[in-house]
């Protein structure tokens, strides 16, 4: 039933049929590429649609971006992690290596003036290195690397590349005792370097020492150096022994109370150098008498 003046509508519209208009389609397309190819007439159009479809291309790909820079970041953060646990491991290692270095350059020098106060001194020496303190508080004694089995033996004299340390008093097969300086039991001969004044030089303990029987009017000075006399027979004169720190003069004694400092690493150095017997110097070859042998004595002419 229909509206007066109104048809009704077609149930079922119907247009070109499909296969027109695949047709049709198939050839406009097929016209645009020749015609794009051959005078590019469409490149505005694609210049157009690029800059127009850009920024949603961008927007389209940015959680792609996103995953991969987060990504990224993660991996070289790892990255960087390792390596700085890494460098810290080798920066150890180098202060380390860096301190033992600083370490042995010190030593090197050390056993280097050792070696040219061995060079300097006319007597045999033997380069040991100190162990240990010994336990005694009240004694100022070292241990060295150094026995009978290395030819050191008891009374020989200790000393670096300053001056003298001590005396080697107790000896083992593979090790010795070495009596300090400031040792309250220990006294050495000395004389003043200045004015040759010779006296007897005494451990006080703590580190210094004290000349002993000198009168209060003895020429001696602070700041004066003594050095060994060699008359014990132990020590080669002319050794550096301590430095006079300060002087106690009182009328009412009869000596001068002479305190003094050592001048070498009494209590300080690693290494030391132990003196043998003093080496003979040869004798002249214009001194030696006809037929007496190198390497003999002299010949005794008996009457």
């Amino acid at each position: 039933m229909s509206v007066v003046g109104h048809a009704p509508p077609p149930f079922f519209k119907r247009g070109p049929a499909p296969l027109a208009r695949l047709v049709f389609f198939v050839t406009v397309c097929l016209v645009l590429l020749v015609t794009d190819l051959r005078f590019h007439t469409l490149e505005w159009a694609r210049v157009v649609v690029a800059t127009v479809v850009w920024p949603l291309q961008r927007a389209a790909y940015a959680p792609v971006e996103a995953a991969g820079g987060l990504g990224q970041y993660l991996s070289s953060l790892a990255t960087l992690q390792g390596e700085n646990a890494d460098l810290r491991r080798r920066q150890l290692a180098t202060a380390n290596q860096l301190l033992r270095q600083d370490h042995l350059e010190q030593e090197n020098q050390r056993l280097r003036a050792l070696l040219d106060m061995k060079a300097r001194q006319p007597a045999e020496g033997r380069v040991a290195e100190v162990l240990y303190a010994a336990r005694d508080p009240f004694a100022r004694r070292v241990v060295i690397d150094k026995g009978t089995q290395d030819g050191i033996a008891a009374g020989q004299a200790v000393i670096d590349d300053v001056g003298v340390v001590g005396q080697v008093t107790r000896v083992f097969p593979l090790m010795s005792e070495v009596t300090l300086l400031t040792d309250k039991d220990q006294a050495i001969p000395v004389q003043v370097q200045r004015s040759g004044l010779r006296a007897v030089l005494a451990g006080a303990g703590a580190g210094s020492l004290e000349l002993k029987f000198l009168a209060a009017n003895a020429e001696v000075e602070p700041g004066d150096i003594l050095v060994t006399s060699g008359l014990d027979g132990v020590y080669l004169p002319g050794l550096p022994v301590a430095r006079v720190v300060r002087i106690d003069r009182d009328q009412s004694f009869s000596f001068a109370r002479i305190h003094c400092a050592p001048l070498a690493g009494v209590e300080r150095h690693g290494h030391v150098l132990v003196l043998g017997g003093r080496i003979a110097p040869p004798a002249p070859e214009e001194a030696r008498e006809p037929g007496e042998k190198a390497g003999k004595g002299r010949r005794i002419k008996r009457k």
